[in-house]
């Protein structure tokens, strides 16, 4: 019997029409500048970090400006971590502990704040929330009592912030052999969030792995998403890579920062295979966002108010094993189909100038269905010189003029 590939649930299919996030990294180790793992790595003593609590406070407009920087790169979502490993939650526990932010001098609940300034933006809210925990003596003394504390804290993120796109777990690889008990946590979300992603992080050693059944997507950290089989699967589960501008997720003494050619590649990578793209800033401590981590992401943005229709709607269609370009054909339009080119040279221009050739060798896509009727870049609308012969497209394609190079640049093909 031949086995069926499952449908996407509508909530899932708008998940991936979001496709390109923003991830957060905040907490009480942002005051350190030392990375979100300092408390862990570094051996740092219990009670002095626990007494950090008492000096973290966040600006008035730090939670606008996070969300400020995700609007301005194009992100249509954000997922912030609500409590990371260290504890310490950016909402209001509810009495569950006092280790939160409006037991701080911020006396807030930045949770609050924070999906009303996703409303306001017309961003969708994601919440990490981690299922480890180094502070909390439950977790190695009684994993049971643990978790239930850490289903009573879920249930207070899905009850009290009205709908969320989803929730993002990260930690049970710390007890591989452990019972989570999984069923339990996520059938609650269920009855609170229907229509949210569930999304629990395999980690570095076990990216694309897919987990019990009431996952929504596999993740893919530090690492390049691959095309899912989803052949006689129960569901169908989509795919989410995250990747850190630097070295470290929180705030860090880090120069290493990646390259914004880099970026583009890998958002328009994932694209190809169908996943999103979630990327990470770690704001500093009062809740401003660096400089340069403000100034990558608007840069990026740049690149999204051009070839952003391609990323948001595209979907996989052609990719080749020989060649980087690959195409995308429209969600909503099936006769617009998008051909991504990497690494395109320049129009020859001064002999004293070194631009590249006028063109470059042709590019064939084949598996090609539909006569084309035009192929123009998406950025001015030149016409790109084309050849069909059955299923097989070949492109020559104009190099950028001189003043322009884009990393990646994007052709709009319309079919008749």
């Amino acid at each position: 019997m031949e086995k069926k590939v499952p449908v996407a649930a509508q909530y899932i299919k708008d998940f991936e029409q979001l496709g390109f996030g923003m991830f957060v990294h905040f907490g009480m180790y942002s005051m350190l500048n030392k990375g979100e793992w300092a408390y862990h790595i570094l051996k740092l003593e219990k009670e002095p970090y626990l007494n950090l609590q008492q000096s973290f406070e966040v600006k008035a407009d730090g939670i606008q400006e996070i969300v400020g920087v995700a609007k301005a790169a194009g992100c249509k979502y954000i997922t912030l971590t609500t409590r990371h490993h260290e504890g310490f939650s950016l909402y209001d526990t509810c009495g569950l502990n006092e280790y939160d932010a409006l037991h701080s001098p911020t006396g807030r609940d930045l949770i609050k704040e924070f999906v009303e300034e996703c409303r306001k933006a017309e961003i969708v809210p994601f919440f990490y929330h981690t299922t480890l925990d180094w502070i909390d003596p439950r977790f190695e003394g009684d994993f049971d009592a643990y978790l239930k504390y850490l289903y009573d804290s879920v249930e207070i993120l899905c009850t009290r912030y009205g709908k969320i796109g989803g929730l993002w777990f990260d930690g049970n690889w710390s007890k591989p052999d452990a019972d989570w008990k999984e069923g339990e946590l996520y059938a609650m979300i269920r009855r609170h969030q229907p229509e949210a992603m569930i999304i629990n992080n395999t980690g570095l050693e076990h990216r694309g792995e897919v987990g019990v059944k009431e996952i929504d997507a596999v993740t893919f950290e530090r690492g390049m998403p691959h095309a899912m089989d989803r052949t006689g699967m129960e569901k169908y589960l989509s795919g989410e890579m995250c990747e850190t501008l630097c070295d470290h997720w929180g705030i860090a003494d880090d120069f290493n920062f990646k390259p914004i050619k880099q970026l583009i590649e890998e958002l328009c990578e994932c694209r190809k295979v169908g996943a999103n793209f979630l990327l990470n800033i770690g704001p500093a401590g009062d809740g401003s966002v660096p400089k340069m981590q403000a100034a990558i992401m608007e840069t990026l943005g740049e690149w999204m108010k051009i070839y952003g229709k391609a990323i948001y709607n595209g979907r996989p269609y052609l990719s080749y094993e020989d060649q980087r370009e690959f195409a995308l054909v429209d969600a909503f339009d099936p006769k617009t189909v998008y051909l991504f080119k990497f690494n395109l040279g320049k129009k020859s221009g001064n002999k004293h100038v070194s631009l590249g050739m006028d063109s470059e060798t042709a590019t064939f896509f084949k598996g090609f269905e539909g006569e084309v009727e035009s192929i123009q870049w998406m950025d001015n609308g030149e016409d790109q010189p084309f050849a069909q012969e059955g299923d097989t497209l070949s492109v020559d394609f104009i190099g950028y003029p001189y003043g322009q190079s884009h990393c990646v640049r994007v052709a709009e093909v319309k079919l008749k």
